[in-house]
């Protein structure tokens, strides 16, 4: 099999490009963000909140506008929430480090094909940009809309699929399913068992980062799901202790699936192999 090994100068310039492609889809993100929740349509043009007016073209400009405005608004001078550069910044960011992961020396996806690193890269990108999306739309509102968890399937299903037929990866096809599968009925089944503790859409959203997960490889699945509910507890453990919540106060759970799921992306693997060092030392 053909291996993808860019030169540094052509890993620098998709690095690059990475990042600034980037900051726009974080700009539209934040879109997503504000509309998908409200019902608004993503199609209709931007305009202040406050009052009315039209944003232009320029002030589109993914963090330089905001800052160029003051994080004001041009015509009536209404605060511009700090998040939307953040937002942008962070998904810049986040592209960078996917693609490094991906065409980077000694990247976790290194044993796929030529053509099929493409899909792989497109996969995660898009994976990146639903987490951020999610994440915040859960802790606005509490929900994770149907109309991003449910197409996100589909997208995942060809990429990953693509890709796994081009590098004649049967065995990480299979882990896909199983992954999806087995994250989806687990799920599931917490939902059945406590449906206050629960939500749909987290059940929706483990059966597609189980696709991801498992592709990836079983000590990736496994670390992944596994560091949702430590992240998770960590975080209400911390809210108890400052009394910010109490033991029935609900937590939005899907913001920890999906950096649990990125733990195990980004590390599932040599936390594996670390995991499995110490039962063969303790043998």
């Amino acid at each position: 099999m053909n291996m993808l090994t860019p030169t540094p100068a052509l890993l620098a310039f998709i690095l690059v490009f990475a990042g600034l492609f980037g900051l726009v889809v974080g700009s539209f993100l934040n879109v997503v963000v504000y509309r998908v929740p409200a019902g608004i349509p993503l199609t209709r043009d931007s305009q202040c909140p406050n009052c009315d007016a039209p944003v232009r073209a320029w002030q589109n400009v993914p963090v330089l506008s905001w800052l160029v405005l003051r994080g004001r608004c041009a015509r009536c001078a209404a605060p511009i929430s700090a998040r939307y550069p953040l937002v942008e910044l962070a998904t810049g960011i986040a592209f960078v480090a996917i693609a490094g992961m991906v065409l980077g020396a000694g990247g976790v996806l290194a044993d796929a094909g030529d053509p099929a690193v493409w899909l792989v890269l497109v996969a995660f990108l898009y994976l990146a940009a639903i987490s951020i999306a999610l994440t915040l739309i859960d802790l606005d509102v509490r929900r994770l809309p149907n109309s991003i968890v449910l197409p996100s399937y589909l997208v995942a299903i060809v990429l990953i699929g693509a890709a796994g037929v081009i590098a004649g990866d049967w065995a990480g096809l299979l882990r896909a399913g199983i992954g999806m599968a087995a994250l989806y009925l687990f799920y599931a089944l917490l939902r059945f068992i406590r449906p206050a503790g629960m939500g749909g859409g987290d059940v929706k959203l483990a059966g597609l980062l189980g696709i991801y997960l498992g592709w990836l490889g079983w000590p990736v699945l496994v670390v992944g799901a596994f560091a949702a509910f430590v992240l998770g507890g960590v975080f209400g453990i911390v809210l108890m202790l400052t009394r910010r919540a109490g033991r029935r106060t609900a937590i939005p759970f899907g913001p920890w699936m999906l950096a649990g799921a990125w733990v195990g992306i980004l590390a599932g693997s040599a936390l594996g192999d670390w995991y499995l060092g110490l039962l063969h030392v303790g043998s």
